[in-house]
């Protein structure tokens, strides 16, 4: 059993090395194999389902996550095999929450220096679907919601932050995360914490 255990740290060479020198056989090898695939994927199964039923009970989430990234990909792709389309978006330049995401909206790109012919010298001005509203329009039919994932949440103020606490229950379809942080590991916490805190 040591000799199991010690060699499921060991690397992949290692252990096909074991296994030519007699000291596995090959079906044990595969069986160990096996059973820590097996073991890893219930244990990710356990933590993302968790994540999910955490979702749905609050409505809005504030999560922190490790610097170097690549975390919150999983969690994301497990919204999305529980059923919920996901769209991806920084807090930054959002302006007035309500209006960006639930109504129609006029946006002035930047004029670079160009004056219209008219009296308005800011340039033109251009309406925009809103984000939540559109995206909940076009949900496949088997779709249980809309998950909006806010990257770089710690700029926004606690009143857009209630705001975003406050839109599920608005819209029950949609389902808010936003990551108001760093950690070393990938926590969450109901976003209502995020406003007391």
């Amino acid at each position: 059993m040591y000799l199991v255990i010690e060699a499921a740290s060991y690397p992949i060479s290692l252990l096909l090395w074991s296994v030519s020198w007699g000291l596995f056989s090959v079906a044990g090898f595969e069986v160990l194999l096996l059973c820590l695939f097996v073991c890893r994927i219930v244990m990710a199964l356990i933590a993302f389902n968790k994540f999910t039923r955490d979702l749905e009970s609050a409505g809005a989430l504030g999560v922190r996550v490790p610097l170097e990234g690549g975390h919150e990909g999983r969690y994301r792709r497990r919204a999305r095999t529980a059923g919920y389309e996901c769209a991806y978006m920084s807090a930054r330049g959002l302006g007035d929450l309500s209006a960006y995401l639930l109504d129609i909206h006029g946006v002035r790109p930047p004029h670079l220096g160009k004056k219209n012919m008219d009296a308005s010298a800011t340039g033109d001005r251009y309406f925009v679907p809103p984000i939540v509203s559109y995206r909940l329009e076009a949900l496949g039919p088997k779709s249980k919601g809309l998950l909006l994932w806010l990257i770089e949440g710690h700029i926004l103020s606690s009143q857009e932050i209630k705001f975003l606490t406050a839109l599920p229950e608005l819209e029950p379809r949609v389902k808010v995360v936003l990551e108001v942080g760093g950690d070393r590991a990938f926590t969450w916490f109901p976003l209502k914490e995020a406003i007391a805190a």
